[in-house]
């Protein structure tokens, strides 16, 4: 069956598809996100946002923070927010393995590189050598939320049990199967190829959390790879995994990094170049790693594996999204889909349709607070796109310093920038409809669900951008020229984004400002701008506090405000690399820092303003500013 996204007229989203969604489709890269791009085109201009404290955001209230400088000492830690939870020991950890439990597994525990048919999953250890492996950095707040009890970083044998070197008692350890489309077209066949789960747990609160190591050895879905990571890429994981929580947006995170003691031979560049690098280990955490390329994998490979599609589906909703299985008719669930003669959605009596029509929403949402911060992910296939809406797999990820919407970290999307920054809310509905084609094809639900979801994903991405957009400005009305105009200001002027909309806080709500004072607040932003730049930015800086003085909103309040969703600190790529050299050389202090950081990104942490600063010219040579897939 070929599905067409056949969205209303007055939908921003309605010329995206011109062609069947089951074909894969190349979207061109938009140069300006906010102006070319059809997920830009404002068509509701009275949206109304407000301060109020039921609203959602995706930024979280941080707290004060220890001195960044202070040497870590594991045996020393305590868990941060004081929730009252029991502090267990690893062996003491409430395992619940229900993935393997629930679904069909391989019959083979071999690791030999193979197609595994008719199966969700391979049961396999981890095999990576190690030798001495040392403990590098470990999260707290992660710690939290497994009952873990801190003091066991300080254990003389937790390098090596996350390292894979030594069971973790009560585990499960087993690689996932699933396909994807890379970079538009289907790759059949990928997998857990160097992440090896070590189980499920429950915690104190019911929730489910799931452990895995990243890099940890070969598995049957390895192809032609050794299943090894090195210290480079680990160390950006890490750290960004936990950069993303502490900006309030969804993510897998990160336990703790270890190094494995071993090298591991890469060729970061893919120029024939190759060396040698320390190698590491990185242990991730996610309620589910599950993404849309775990049932693409099985609906691609005929009626035979289609039941394993609703399988897996059931599994899903029953452990991540019960609710979906809890609906009736007094919900009222219904939405007619397209314009005249349109037929009618009633999620009520299909949970599968309610089930797709949920991923595509938090999917959006994920995808806003992405460009709201700034952040391009670099590999956006169908086999990253997390079926919990959480950010996944930290490849070539990068952070916008001087705005360009055509930014990609990736130097093997450069050819044609798919995975580019503006291009990220496109590629993130092109994702969803694979995924809903994926579940039309196992007949779980039909071309109208299919269409319904992803025009909710329409929706709710231009709903959160324009609330996200609105509250960095500090509005109480989304105004669509205003921050039109702003980013293309910023484009031309290569603004940098994150000090930028952290300065904005500062200007006053004062019509009687000088015009030649207009831009004293912005003054270290707006880095070598001529005359004609000036008189641009002054005439905007000019709307700008005219709607401030229409909103009421008094300054202090709106500072604050303001400062709570534009943060002061992100993990710019610059920053990463300055931590990687210095642990390469066995120094792991910068990656401390930097973790605490990220974890309060909102805060201006006297005494940590350099962090803050521009890129130096060193930032941007190859394999700092932009980075390959390779790790």
């Amino acid at each position: 069956m070929q599905l067409r996204h056949r969205l209303r007229l007055s939908s921003p989203l309605v010329s995206l598809f011109p062609s069947p969604i089951s074909r894969p489709v190349f979207l061109p890269p938009r140069l300006a996100f906010g102006l070319g791009s059809p997920l830009a085109r404002c068509r509701r201009p009275d949206c109304r946002i407000g301060y109020g404290p039921g609203e959602r955001r995706y930024s979280v209230a941080v707290g004060s923070m220890e001195s960044a400088t202070e040497a870590r000492d594991p045996a020393a830690s305590v868990a941060d927010g004081g929730s009252g939870a029991p502090r267990l020991s690893l062996e003491e950890l409430n395992w619940d393995h229900s993935f393997a439990r629930e679904l069909p597994g391989d019959p083979r525990t071999d690791t030999i590189s193979r197609q595994v048919l008719h199966a969700c999953y391979t049961k396999v250890s981890p095999s990576a050598e190690v030798e001495n492996p040392e403990l590098v950095a470990w999260s707290e707040r992660t710690a939290e939320l497994l009952d873990l009890d801190t003091k066991e970083f300080g254990r003389p044998d937790f390098p090596l049990i996350f390292s894979g070197a030594l069971p973790l008692k009560g585990g499960l350890p087993y690689a996932q199967c699933y396909g994807g489309h890379q970079f538009g077209v289907w790759a059949g066949q990928l997998g857990d190829g160097r992440a090896i789960t070590l189980g499920e747990l429950l915690n104190s609160r019911g929730e489910r959390w799931e452990l895995q190591l990243k890099g940890a050895g070969k598995t049957p879905y390895s192809r032609f790879a050794d299943g090894l990571a090195v210290l480079r890429s680990s160390i950006r994981e890490f750290l960004c995994s936990e950069a993303m929580h502490g900006l309030g947006i969804p993510t897998t995170r990160a336990l703790c990094l270890v190094t494995t003691g071993k090298l591991v031979n890469r060729d970061m560049f893919y120029d024939g170049n190759s060396k040698d690098e320390p190698g590491a280990i990185v242990c991730r955490v996610a309620q589910s790693f599950l993404r849309f390329g775990s049932y693409q994998i099985h609906a691609s490979r005929g009626k035979e594996d289609l039941e394993i599609v609703r399988t897996l589906a059931d599994y899903t909703i029953r452990q991540h999204f019960p609710h979906k299985e809890k609906m009736n008719k007094s919900d009222d669930l219904s939405f007619k889909v397209g314009g005249v003669g349109s037929s009618v959605v009633d999620l009520t009596s299909n949970k599968y349709a309610a089930w797709s029509v949920e991923v595509a929403e938090r999917t959006a949402s994920l995808v806003a607070s992405w460009q709201g911060v700034g952040f391009t992910h670099g590999v956006l296939n169908t086999d990253n796109m997390s079926v919990l809406g959480l950010t996944i797999d930290y490849g070539p990820f990068g952070f916008l310093d001087a705005f360009d919407p055509s930014y990609t970290p990736n130097t093997t999307d450069l050819p044609g920038r798919r995975y580019c920054f503006a291009n990220q809310p496109d590629i993130g509905l092109w994702n969803i409809g694979q995924f809903t084609l994926t579940l039309s094809s196992a007949k779980l639900i039909s071309e109208e669900e299919a269409n319904y979801a992803m025009e909710r994903y329409g929706d709710k991405f231009m709903d959160e951008y324009q609330s996200i957009m609105t509250k960095k400005l500090g509005l109480s009305t989304y105004n669509k020229q205003l921050i039109s105009t702003l980013l293309n200001n910023m484009a031309v002027d290569k603004v940098d984004y994150t000090n930028f909309f952290r300065l904005l806080s500062n200007v006053k709500a004062d019509a009687t400002t000088p015009k030649s004072e207009l831009l004293i607040p912005l003054r270290a932003a707006l880095l070598d701008i001529g005359p004609e730049r000036k008189e641009a930015w002054t005439t905007w800086v000019q709307t700008y506090i005219e709607e401030l003085v229409s909103s009421g909103i008094p300054d202090d309040e709106r500072k604050a405000a303001m400062n709570s969703v534009n943060p002061k600190y992100v993990l710019r790529n610059y920053l990463c690399q300055s931590a990687i050299d210095a642990a390469e050389q066995g120094d792991y202090g910068e990656v401390c820092r930097l973790l605490k950081l990220v974890e309060h990104p909102f805060d201006e942490q006297p005494g940590m303003e350099k962090y803050a600063r521009l890129p130096p010219a060193w930032a941007y040579r190859p394999g700092v500013c932009m980075l390959s897939c390779s790790s």
